[in-house]
Order: structure tokens, then sequence, then C-alpha cells
């Protein structure tokens, strides 16, 4: 990549224009001709699924009628009233089996065969005494030993049954009897090759179709490949992973349906290469016209680069130096063409950038100090003369003891408050600022609420922004625990943790807390004093937007605010 970008920085800048509308230029072209051959692809392969769904269509209109016409065939046996009677007399001799043979199980079924030429055998299982009968009457005993003997004895809807070898197709079903007294199962024998002939004949080439019971086992399979498509040949259970996988449409187009008369579904598919192999002209042709279309963009291209030379060179080395970060970058162009304009408004926006950084940015930080440092000189008066006032008081009511005790929280606020004006103070001292404000409004408050204290002491000696938990206790306080409406004390919780590169500090009341609408525009609501909206402000305007305050608040339960910063040990 070196010697690449040295080769093309030494190029000439009519051949590096020339190079560059080239490149960039085929981009859209080779886009362009690529969506055009997937579109064509994807019309090609949705038409062979219109056609898929169409013949899957036909052959499945034509198994379902045949499927069908084989159950009323079925039905009209089971239903016969001279077979039921038949089948469930007692009989004393070998001439009244005889009778029943020849007037009613050999004329009916020899009816529906002669109906039915795809009808190869129709033989009933019964545990009658009756004789044997050829293969029209034969004893149950010959058929308890089959896989499907047990559920058809519970059941007297047709059932549909294929070989083992896939060589015979047969319906079998209960004979309706009341009584209960004997055991007939008819077994209609079907040829299998002719049923599903119209399978085979589907496509020319290119398909294969499975057909699977509701059980799972094959009832037909059948596949058409060249030699050279073996590779999409698939089993029945090959083709149900695939299809349980999702990954049976990455190579073929298929469809599925499902036979309801005989519980089958049939499933055919075709290779997307087949679909695909047809859109081979149209790739060639498109290629053709992408390497015309080039040829004509690189004499485009030298032509444009004959126009273009010197001046984009001037703003691109000047854009670069801006980039870098150098904004004293000093833009000159004498022309009044469309670059020379373009140069002059570059000159024009670095210098409005650079103003912005210099006047506005810079201005508001320094602004934000001010506001700190006229807040640091200018505490609530009203805070203080309370405390003065209370002072006075705890004098004349009670012992020393409580005023020195006043007098060094007061102390102790003050001196950490104003830091000796700077802006940063450490972890330790801005707690030792908070805890003796609190102590302060136990004092007040007459130690009407606890406070508890969760601090960790490795994160004591960093550094922090100067009165930044200060307010947040005083708001849990005055318009939190002050509010209280439950049972029970207040309580003002504060925990300070740290959590990988930065300090989290948690303030908790169980006071009254905040409503939804207020909870909403809290960091964004201006107050008259220095509010949560001031502090968040600061955080974020010093440590980034990343950083600040987050409340959750509940009414009559309590507010939990979370104070966000990194971890500074600068002083």
């Amino acid at each position: 990549m070196y010697k690449f970008r040295i080769w093309f920085k030494n190029l000439k800048f009519r051949n590096k224009i020339t190079l560059t509308c080239l490149v960039v230029s085929l981009v859209p072209i080779i886009m362009l001709g690529s969506f055009s051959y997937l579109q064509i692809r994807n019309l090609l392969i949705n038409r062979e699924k219109e056609v898929l769904v169409e013949s899957l269509s036909q052959a499945h209109n034509s198994l379902e009628h045949m499927t069908a016409s084989y159950c009323d065939v079925m039905s009209y046996i089971i239903w016969d009233n001279n077979l039921t009677i038949a089948l469930n007399s007692s009989y004393n001799n070998n001439f009244e089996m005889y009778l029943a043979y020849k007037e009613v199980i050999d004329p009916l079924f020899s009816t529906v065969r002669s109906l039915h030429n795809e009808i190869e055998a129709i033989t009933v299982y019964s545990n009658n005494n009756i004789n044997p009968h050829g293969n029209i009457l034969r004893p149950l005993s010959d058929i308890e030993d089959s896989n499907w003997f047990n559920p058809i004895l519970d059941t007297t809807v047709p059932h549909f049954i294929v070989s083992s070898d896939k060589h015979q197709l047969a319906i079998i079903c209960q004979l309706l009897d009341s009584t209960r007294q004997y055991t007939n199962i008819i077994k209609m024998s079907i040829n299998y090759t002719e049923t599903f002939a119209p399978l085979s004949t589907l496509f020319d080439n290119s398909y294969g179709i499975v057909i699977i019971d509701n059980d799972g086992n094959p009832v037909y399979e059948y596949e058409n490949f060249y030699d050279k498509e073996a590779v999409y040949s698939m089993s029945h259970n090959q083709l149900l992973s695939k299809l349980n996988e999702g990954s049976l449409d990455k190579d073929y187009v298929f469809e599925v349906k499902y036979l309801p008369t005989s519980n089958w579904t049939v499933y055919l598919y075709r290779p997307i290469s087949t679909v695909s192999a047809a859109a081979s002209q149209i790739t060639i042709t498109i290629f053709f016209i992408i390497i015309i279309c080039i040829l004509f963009l690189l004499f485009a291209s030298y032509s444009l680069s004959k126009v273009i030379v010197r001046p984009l060179e001037e703003l691109t080395d000047n854009m670069e130096q801006v980039e870098s970060g150098n904004l004293s970058v000093t833009v000159t162009q004498e022309s009044t063409d469309e670059i020379g304009i373009l140069i002059q408004r570059f000159g024009y926006m670095v210098n409005r950038i650079k103003y912005m950084i210099d006047e506005v940015y810079k201005s508001k930080i320094l602004q934000q100090e001010y506001e700190m440092k006229a807040l640091q000189a200018q505490i609530s008066p009203h805070f203080f003369y309370n405390s003065l006032s209370l002072i006075n008081s705890k004098a004349i009511l009670a012992g020393h003891e409580d005023i020195s005790h006043m007098a060094q929280f007061l102390s102790s606020f003050y001196r950490t408050t104003l830091n000796k004006g700077k802006n940063t103070i450490l972890v330790k001292d801005e707690f030792k600022n908070v805890t003796s404000y609190i102590q302060i409004q136990l004092m007040m408050h007459s130690y009407t609420f606890d406070v508890s204290y969760d601090i960790d002491d490795d994160i004591l000696n960093y550094t922090m922004l100067n009165l930044l938990l200060q307010p947040l206790v005083e708001n849990a306080i005055v318009h939190g625990i002050d509010h209280k409406e439950s049972v029970g004390h207040g309580l003002l919780t504060i925990i300070g943790k740290q959590s990988n590169n930065n300090l989290v500090f948690t303030i908790t009341d169980n006071g009254c807390g905040i409503t939804t609408h207020v909870l909403e525009s809290i960091l964004t609501t201006k107050t008259k004093g220095y509010g949560i909206q001031n502090v968040h402000h600061r955080v974020q305007l010093y440590y980034g937007k990343e950083y600040g305050l987050s409340y959750e608040s509940k009414l009559r339960k309590g507010t939990i605010v979370c104070l966000t910063i990194p971890k500074n040990i600068s002083c």
C-alpha cells in the first residue's frame, strides 16, 4: 500500500485526475451492471417459482382427485350393507359361505375393479369363521403383525400405506359395524406406478419431487438431473433436514403442497443454478456494455484533467492542513470562476470556525468559571443568617458545646466552599464540605432525619469540580425530606464509588418524590439559584457530554440522583 501511495503521489496531476475519475465512475457502473444482472436473475427465479407453483398445483389437484376417488370407492365398499351382513354373519356350512361369496363379495369387488382399472386387488381380512377365499377374503391373522394394524383398529377413516419397496400403494379401512362382533379390515391395492406417473413428466429435466406421509416416511421419490447436476440429488431425509435448517432455499427453488385426503406432503424442487444458467447470455451483454462505458470514461477523465489542475491541488493542501488541526491556513485565489469562489468560501469557513472556537467556546468556559467564582463569593445570605440565628439561640438555650459544634461546621463548610478560589477540589474535601452542610441541617431540623454514608476510601484522593455534591444534598433535604408525607424518619444516603474509569456519587432520599412531568425537565429547567440544571451543565461543559446527572424518582417513595464524572488525579 505504501508503494502504491508513493507511485500515486508522484503521478502527474493530470494522470491523477484521470485515474481518480475513472475509478470513481467505475463504481456506479459496476453497481448498476450488478444490479441489473441480479434483478434479471431474480425475475427468472420468481418466474421459475411461478412455474413450480403452477406445476405443483396441477400435480396436487391430480393426486388429490385420485386419492379422493380411492377414498370414495373405499367408502362405497365399507358402507355396503350387504357386505357388512355377509362378513358379520355366522355360517353353519360351506354352502352358505359360497352364497355369500357369489352373491355379495365377488360381485361387489368385481364391479369396483371394473370401474377403476388402477385398483389391482381388494382383500378383506376378517376374524369371522368364514373360510378364506383366495386373495379376496383372508384371515385377520395375516395382517396382525403389520405396523399399521393396531392404529387402523382405532378408526374408521381410510388410511393410505406404501410398501417398504415403494412398489405397492394401498388404502385400508375398518368395516363399519355397530355390533363390533367381528373385526373386518378392507385393503384395496392400487397400481403404484400409474398413480404417480404424472409426477415424472412435470419438467423435461433438472427437478426432483418427494411425497412424505404424516409420519415422515417417504411415499414417492423421483429425480431427473443431468450427470453434471448429480450433486443436487438428495434423499427425503436430506430434504427435510435442509428445510428445517432453512438452507434449502440457498441452492433450490422449491414449493410445498399438502394433500388433506391422504395426509401426504408434496415437495417439488429445482436447482437455482439451472434457472441462473438462462441469464448467462444477459451477463455477457452487460459485461460488454460495461467495457464500452469504461472506455468512454477513460476518454472523458483524460479530457477533464486538462481543465482542472492547480487550483484544486492548492485547495486540497489547505483542506489537509485544516483537517490536521491547523486553523491558521490562509487560502487565497484571484480567479472568479467556480473553483476560485469555492476556495474563497473555504477560507471564509476556516476563519468562522477559528472565530467560533476562540470567541465562543473559550468565552463560554470563562463565563462558567466566572459564574462559579461569583457563586463562591455570594453564598446564600438566607442560609448564612439562619445559621447565625440558630447559633445565637443555642447560645442562650444550651451550653457552649453546641455553639462550638455549629461554629466548627460553619467554618469547615465555608472554607471548603470557597476553596481558595480554585475550581477543583479533592474528593475528600468535597465530602468534608457536604458533611459540614448536613450537620448544620441536622441541627436546624432538630435531628428529625437520619444520614447514611458509604464512601470508598480509594476515591478520596481523586479530584473533582468544586461544589457539585452540596446542591444535590440541599435539593434532597429541602425538596424531598422536608416534604415527606409517609410515616417514619427521613433518610438521606450518600454513596461514593468507582466504576471502571469513572467516579459515581449517588444521593438518595425517602422524601416526597418528583412528578413525572418535573422529572422529564429537571436537567433542562433553569432556576433562580445554583440549581440542578447548572450542576449538570457545568459537569458536561468541563468533562464532556457523556457525564453529568441522572434522576430516578417515585412519588411518596423518594428520589435517587446519580452524578458520574471521570477519574482525575490532578488538582
